[in-house]
This record gives C-alpha cells, structure tokens and sequence, in this order.
C-alpha cells in the first residue's frame, strides 16, 4: 500500500514537473524577439533561441521581425481638382523596437492600417489627378515619409508605400480620350506646318542658287522633263521656252515700228 501511494506521488510529481518545464522553456526562431512582462514590469527583450520563464511569474509576448505586407482596403478619394477616384495601395514595415510595439500601442497592426488609410486620403486628395497619374513615384515617397513619421514612435519602420491601382469613372475616361485625341491632331498639325516651313524655306535657298545662272534653269527644266516622262500613262506637253522666240518676237516688234513710221518727207 505505501509503495502505491510512493508511486502515485512520484507520478503526480513528474506530471506537474513536465508542465512546468513546457510551461518555463520557449524557442524562438531567428527572425523572432520575446518581450517578457514579470509581475507586470518589462525585462530585456530575448531571443533568438531559448528562453526560460518563471511560471506564473512571467508572461512572455512573441514578435516577428519580419517586414509585413500591409494591403490597404480602396479608398475613394476626391482629388483637387474635384475628380472622384478610387484607390488601391499596399504598404511594407517592420518593426525595429519590439518593446515599444508592444508596450506604445495596443494593436501595432491595426493603427498601422488606419494611419495609412488617412494619410493616403489626405496626400492625394491635396493632388490633380494629372499629377496622380503621371507623379506617382513622387506621391509614393510623400506617403512613405508620412506614415513612417507617424509609426516611428511604436517602433515600426515603414518601408515603402506603393499605389497599386487608380480606378477613374467611365465618363472621365471617355474625356481623356478625347483629350488625348485632340492632343495628338494638335501635335500632327504642327509636325505638318514645320515641315511645310522647312520645305519652303529650302526651295527659297535653291531659287537663290539658281536664279543667277540661267543653264542652271535649262538643267533643272530637262531634269524633270526626264522625271516625268518615266510615267508611261501620263500625257506631256512641251511648253516652247521663251529663250528661243524671243529673237522672232523682237524681229516682228521693230518691222511693225517701221511700217508705222511716216515716210520722209510725207505730210503728217
């Protein structure tokens, strides 16, 4: 009987050791820190590794170092120049002091999530919308610099800030579309009128080359009646030049000046 009794007490005593020793004995991983709370006051922080604690005594709080992906739900947005659009953005932190993660807010998590969600109305509600199409990079940074000025206090680090997605109505769509085109007829039209200038202004330097020197006309005249006639479906006509009547012109000229003429010694 008394050996019984030795062996349920020694039994019930291993059992409770066990217990206590799981309860006293954590492992943390690499990328893991403990934030031990005894009777209430914050030790050190621990890991990675082993860690004992007091059973009863010490209430241990696991944190990950690890960088979070933090995905901000879309907010609508109404931008400065009264466009309404919808936003989708994702930020990346860390936490850098796992004490004050703890110990400065309740849930690091979730005031994360809401002063991203602020942040990110107030920054690009301050923005055209042209600027938050085209600067996106740039309000990217404005935003990173704000939350993490925000978060650094709770001892979290905020990387980077990113705006996936912006979502623009239908019919603003339809007026960019049609800005874009008028864009495009606009830059057309002015490619074309350079090109006219270009032009007009090169054959006013070859008019000046050309001008002084009459073969160079000969020569540019028979140059494209040569260009021309490689058409075989196209009539040409050959205009006479002026160079050769000229003689017969000025001969007809002074024969009708003497038949005009009285004869000498004629009563007028």
């Amino acid at each position: 009987m008394l050996i019984t009794i030795v062996l349920v007490a020694f039994a019930v005593l291993a059992f409770t050791g066990l217990v206590l020793g799981s309860a006293s004995i954590r492992v943390l991983r690499e990328y893991e820190r403990a934030v031990v709370f005894r009777l209430g006051r914050v030790l050190e922080q621990k890991g990675p590794g082993v860690v004992l604690l007091i059973p009863a005594v010490d209430r241990m709080v696991r944190v990950s170092l690890r960088t979070v992906t933090l995905r901000i739900p879309p907010q609508e947005v109404i931008t400065r120049d009264n466009v309404p659009v919808r936003v989708v953005a994702v930020a990346y932190f860390r936490i850098i002091d796992p004490r004050r993660s703890v110990i400065e807010v309740e849930d690091f998590m979730g005031a994360t999530l809401q002063i991203a969600q602020t942040t990110l109305r107030s920054v690009l509600g301050k923005a055209d919308l042209d600027a938050l199409l085209a600067e996106r990079e740039h309000l990217n940074e404005s935003l990173q610099q704000i939350i993490d000025e925000q978060t650094e206090p709770w001892g979290i680090k905020v990387t980077t800030v990113e705006i996936k997605d912006v979502e623009i109505p239908e019919r603003m769509q339809h007026a960019m579309a049609r800005q874009a085109e008028a864009e495009r007829n606009r830059r057309a039209k002015i490619i074309n009128s350079e090109g006219e200038f270009q032009a007009a202004a090169r054959l006013a330097e070859a008019a000046d080359v050309i001008s002084p020197n009459p073969v160079t006309i000969q020569l540019r005249y028979l140059q494209t009646l040569a260009e021309v006639s490689g058409n075989q479906g196209s009539t040409i006509v050959f205009p006479l030049p002026l160079d050769m009547i000229r003689p017969l012109l000025e001969a007809g000229g002074d024969g009708a000046d003497e038949a005009g003429k009285p004869a000498p010694g004629s009563a007028r």
